[in-house]
């Protein structure tokens, strides 16, 4: 069976190679093609949605995306859930995040050593804590007590905090909306999107949001939309999404998430399995800071 929506996404990295406009004044200065407004759908039911023609860390993603439902603002507290190890035996070992705790959040003036790598109000604060309201919370109780609302919404744009974060949120705003068949879709809008490093990652951490939401709130994962501002591929990528464009998609894998646990915030990395994920091989790129 053919996999429609990874070919989507293979489409769109041709697409915006070959007719974005060039953006040599971006901010990282490595220069990109963009295009603005676009986007990508994919049926949740149907498999969960890590990208097949190169390999994509689910570990990494998992482990992101329960540091940012903790909460916390420490690159150190996201190693410790990466690696499953205390801190003080991770001196040295990196996540996705290092490089800006040790750029950006140096130059905020953040706490910076082997053992603490401060970053700002980052997205887990933001969820967990955005002028005092826990959204995560929010947004769970209204989709367990009031499924039909049209206010289930989640930010990481808190402007009067931006100038603070180490990286100001790309993926700034999902919304949730629940079908009278029990089905759980997201639309995610995000203002910034990396076509070939980040966005794999996001279309994943995205999905797997939606599959833990609807895990502890009783329904049943459904849609979720992918909404792009300004979508760019870096200039020094092409090569690697040549490669990428080339291979053949395959079937997703499953996911199967631990049927014990009932609070968002008792999930473990040892709470989630991957079934019959075959990737092609990784392919390397330099992220651009």
């Amino acid at each position: 069976m053919r996999n429609f929506e990874e070919e989507e996404y293979l489409e769109l990295l041709h697409y915006v190679m070959t007719r974005g406009e060039i953006r040599d004044q971006e901010r990282t200065g490595t220069g990109t093609r963009s295009v603005f407004h676009t986007s990508l759908r994919f049926e949740l039911e149907a498999g969960y949605p890590l990208l097949t023609t190169k390999k994509v860390n689910f570990k990494a993603v998992l482990s992101e995306l329960l540091w940012f439902l903790e909460g916390s603002d420490d690159e150190r507290r996201l190693a410790e859930i990466h690696y499953g190890k205390d801190r003080k035996e991770l001196i040295g070992k990196k996540t996705i995040w290092t490089a800006n705790a040790d750029e950006q959040g140096v130059n905020l003036g953040y706490e910076n050593n082997d053992l603490v790598k401060k970053l700002g109000p980052v997205y887990g604060v933001q969820w967990r804590k955005f002028s005092e309201v826990d959204q995560i919370e929010t947004l769970i109780n209204g989709l367990k007590n009031n499924p039909q609302s049209r206010r289930h919404l989640l930010s990481a744009w808190n402007v009067g905090e931006l100038e603070n974060m180490a990286l100001p949120p790309c993926h700034t705003f999902a919304q949730f909306y629940v079908t009278n068949d029990k089905r759980l879709n997201c639309t995610m809008y995000q203002r910034s999107a990396d076509l070939f490093l980040g966005v794999p990652f996001n279309i994943a951490s995205y999905s797997l949001l939606v599959y833990m939401i609807a895990h502890v709130t009783g329904l049943t994962p459904g849609i979720f939309n992918h909404v792009f501002g300004d979508a760019h591929v870096y200039e020094d990528h092409f090569d690697a999404c040549n490669t990428q464009i080339e291979r053949e998609p395959k079937a997703f894998p499953k996911l199967h998430l631990n049927p014990d646990v009932t609070n968002i915030d008792d999930f473990k990395m040892s709470d989630f399995t991957l079934v019959n994920y075959d990737p092609d091989d990784f392919i390397k790129a330099t992220m651009s800071v």
